[in-house]
This record gives structure tokens, C-alpha cells and sequence, in this order.
């Protein structure tokens, strides 16, 4: 079956984000991510494949050419199936237990593996900037690879959040306080900042503890680390402390 236009239009404008909020939808693309999100609580909308021998079981199935599906997919080798769910509503932040926030993180890879790392080590929360890149874009959701189905994100204004709330706030910072050399609680707001310029100083004043990745090369001149290769680190002390 060949796509129609209007078909084709509705599921390329999801690249966009103002498309994705105005029909409500994001794409999934792969058979594995697939799986993930129809055993998840999205709410499917339609799925299409170049296969007809997968997801027989899959109502509002739409069997399609391999030409239409690189037309739809997000990938350089499309791989078999893009499927169509409904952005759910956010939850409401619970402020217990460890939480990532991020600052205006901005490129989809990161914040994808961002997503991964929170469920490895069991963060059920992470709070984004309203700047941050959305988490339902394609690039985000082929990082997260199916971990976008287990961890809450919600997307507010993270000054006002970090004022209002009473849990100890962590930021990570070139000249903070050695990681492997302070305390660290089982609960708390761990702060990751933009790839570039890291944390905004408005943020900073508003943190109980400055913290650092402490550099152990012998010529001392790597800038900084990647921001989502960082919070793996973090996360790693802050869950083998607690």
C-alpha cells in the first residue's frame, strides 16, 4: 500500500516539534523500540511496516513499500517499522529520593542517553529546563532506546522549581568540591548543564553543594566531559555511596 499524501505530510511534520504538540503524536522507529513502547502505557496510534510478517497481531497496522518508509523515517537505513503514539500528559514532580535536572541541555543524543542512564540506576524523575530539547523528538527517542517508557520527564521552570523545593541540590562544576571526596545523600537534585556553557549562574545560586569530576591526566588541559558521559559518572557515586 502506498502512503497518501496527507499521511505522508502528518507523519514527516513529526520531526517537528510544533507538529509533534499540535496532532499529540511522536514516532517510534525499529523493531525493538517498537516493542518497548506497545508493552508500555503510550497510547498507540498506528504502526507502519515494510514487513508484512511482523506485528500481525498489531491493530491499525499499515503494510507499506520500502520507498515510503525511507520517505517517513528519521534514519539513514530505515530498519522495518515507524510507529505513531500519543504524547501523554505530564506527571507531577514527587520530590523524594534522587532526581536529575537538566539545564538547557540541547543536543537529542545526550539527553537520550541521559534518559538511559536515569533507568540503569533507578532515577525515576528527570526535570528539564524549558529549554532543554524535547524528549519526543526522533533523535531522543532512538537514544533512549525504549528507557523513555520507564523514566518520568517533566519539562518546567527550573529556577522556580529549585527555590521552591527543600531537597539538597547538587551542581556540577569544573571548580566544585571533589566527588570522590564528599558525602553524598540518597536524596537530592543532581544539576547538569548545557553542553557548552554548562550551568547558568542564576541556577548556581540557588545550590547547596558544588561538585566536580576531578581530571586525573597528566596535562590537565581536557576542558570538560561530555554532559551525558558526566552524569553516568555522578549517578555511579551518588547510587554506590547510598
Amino acid at each position: 500500500m502506498s502512503l497518501s499524501k496527507v499521511q505522508l505530510k502528518l507523519i514527516t511534520s513529526l520531526l517537528q516539534k510544533k507538529y509533534r504538540k499540535k496532532h499529540n503524536l511522536f514516532m517510534v522507529e525499529g523493531i525493538k523500540g517498537v516493542q518497548e513502547f506497545l508493552n508500555s502505557k503510550f497510547e498507540f496510534f498506528q504502526l507502519l511496516t515494510s514487513d508484512a510478517s511482523i506485528f500481525l497481531e498489531v491493530e491499525n497496522r499499515i503494510v507499506i513499500s520500502e520507498n515510503d518508509l525511507k520517505k517517513i523515517s528519521n534514519l539513514k537505513t530505515p530498519n522495518k517499522v515507524v510507529a505513531l503514539f500519543r504524547i501523554p500528559e505530564e506527571d507531577i514532580i514527587v520530590n523524594n529520593g534522587l532526581i536529575v535536572a537538566l539545564d538547557e541541555v540541547n543536543d537529542p543524543g545526550n539527553l537520550g542517553t541521559i534518559i538511559r542512564l536515569c533507568d540503569w540506576f533507578g532515577i525515576d524523575q528527570l526535570i528539564c529546563s524549558k529549554n532543554t530539547v524535547d524528549c519526543f523528538n526522533p533523535k531522543v527517542v532512538q537514544a533512549s532506546m525504549g528507557s523513555l517508557t520507564r523514566v518520568s520527564i517533566i519539562y518546567t521552570d527550573l529556577d522556580k522549581y529549585l527555590q521552591q523545593t527543600k531537597l539538597p541540590k547538587f551542581a556540577t562544576i569544573m571548580d566544585g568540591e571533589n566527588i570522590y571526596k564528599t558525602k553524598l545523600p540518597k536524596e537530592g537534585i543532581i544539576i547538569m548543564g548545557n553542553e557548552a556553557n554548562g550551568i547558568r549562574s542564576e541556577i548556581l545560586k540557588l545550590v547547596t553543594n558544588k561538585i566536580t569530576i576531578p581530571r586525573f591526566g597528566e596535562f590537565q588541559k581536557t576542558e570538560s566531559l561530555n554532559v551525558a558521559t558526566a552524569t553516568a559518572i555522578v549517578l555511579n557515586e551518588f547510587k554506590r555511596n547510598s
